[in-house]
């Protein structure tokens, strides 16, 4: 008995000892397809297990500490078309790609209303994408009013600082709101109530038209709209960066602070926005009484990156003060009207 418990123990210790030893990683080079030159940060990414890196100056990439499995895998640089593939990781294995220089950016990797991350092409429900270029390069007061521009989608607003999702003509609680997998629940009701969600920590909007119940529950009946923060830095790297906002008709003005870093595969993100903007005019009313608003916002995410998978924590704190413009006019001047308090507590209205 004692020398067949020696050998268990030893079997065991051999099979330990291989696992602690063994590593599953993916390297390779990324090239420019026609002239066979090294493409300085292309950026390798594993949506499922939220890693990744950039190449090198040789072009060259590594990503360590695998869980042994089959992943998609997302390659893209500026300037050239993205490659996506499932890869079969098990071990050292060697992906080499040769990109192809391109205008557009093809083939976007899709997280919304799947399992598992998937490309475009390869999900049967459709799926519009706008990534953080497009909102730079388009003119909007906040995330719903950039997205508004996707065919499909439109919007309620009630104000500069308050818009809701309509997708197809369905709004409200017939359209679900994802803020990286948590689901945004106060957009759904009052008028007065938009999505809180800072616009500056949104890397990427994924919008699934057409209903979504079996997964996402009964009030999917549109679909779903999944916002996606930036993905984690490449191992060893530290990054900031300050992003600012302004607009002259409601004297908006707008900054974020962003520190993310990887260490050894212990990551963070951080993000600080401050908003703050008067009322509006028009040529109508000239300022637009109590549209003004005030916006402040944190979000944090904390966690670690290792060979059996990933843990990560996010959390945030939205803040945001506004005014709401009800509509109601005095008949003879046609002056916006507000409500204030006479004889204690007896309601009046009068010119605002």
């Amino acid at each position: 008995m004692n020398m067949r418990h020696a050998s268990i123990y030893t079997i065991i210790l051999l099979c330990l000892s291989y696992i602690a030893v063994a590593q599953n990683e993916i390297r390779g080079t990324i090239t420019d397809k026609k002239n066979n030159t090294p493409i300085l940060g292309a950026s390798v990414q594993i949506p499922n297990l939220k890693t990744g890196t950039v190449t090198d100056a040789t072009g060259s990439y590594a990503i360590t500490n695998i869980p042994a499995g089959t992943y998609t895998v997302a390659i893209s640089s500026a300037g050239y078309t993205s490659v996506i593939q499932s890869v079969e990781i098990k071990g050292k294995k060697e992906l080499n790609e040769a990109l192809t220089a391109s205008n557009a950016q093809l083939d976007e990797v899709v997280v919304t209303g799947v399992s598992s991350a998937t490309s475009q092409r390869h999900n049967p429900v459709p799926v519009s994408v706008m990534t953080e270029n497009d909102f730079l390069q388009s003119s909007s007061t906040n995330v719903i009013d950039a997205i508004s521009s996707i065919p499909g989608v439109s919007q309620i607003m009630d104000g500069p600082a308050i818009s809701k999702p309509v997708i197809r003509g369905l709004g409200y609680n017939r359209v679900v709101v994802m803020n990286d997998g948590i689901r945004q629940e106060g957009q759904q009701w009052g008028d007065e109530f938009g999505i809180e969600i800072d616009e500056y920590n949104v890397n990427k909007v994924e919008v699934m038209k057409g209903p979504a119940s079996l997964r996402y529950g009964s009030d999917a009946m549109a679909g779903v709209i999944n916002f996606l923060p930036a993905p984690t830095l490449a191992e060893n790297q530290i990054k900031g960066s300050i992003a600012a906002n302004t607009q002259n008709n409601n004297g908006l003005m707008a900054a974020s602070a962003d520190l993310a870093g990887n260490m050894k595969g212990i990551v963070w993100d951080a993000r600080y926005t401050f908003k703050q903007a008067h009322c509006y005019q028009n040529k109508y009313d000239g300022y637009v009484w109590n549209s003004g608003y005030g916006e402040s916002d944190f979000n944090g995410m904390l966690g670690i990156n290792r060979k059996w998978g990933y843990s990560h924590i996010s959390f945030s704190a939205f803040d945001l003060k506004l005014g709401i413009v009800e509509g109601a006019r005095d008949s003879a001047t046609g002056s916006f009207m507000n409500h204030y308090l006479v004889n204690g507590n007896e309601d009046s209205m009068g010119i605002a």
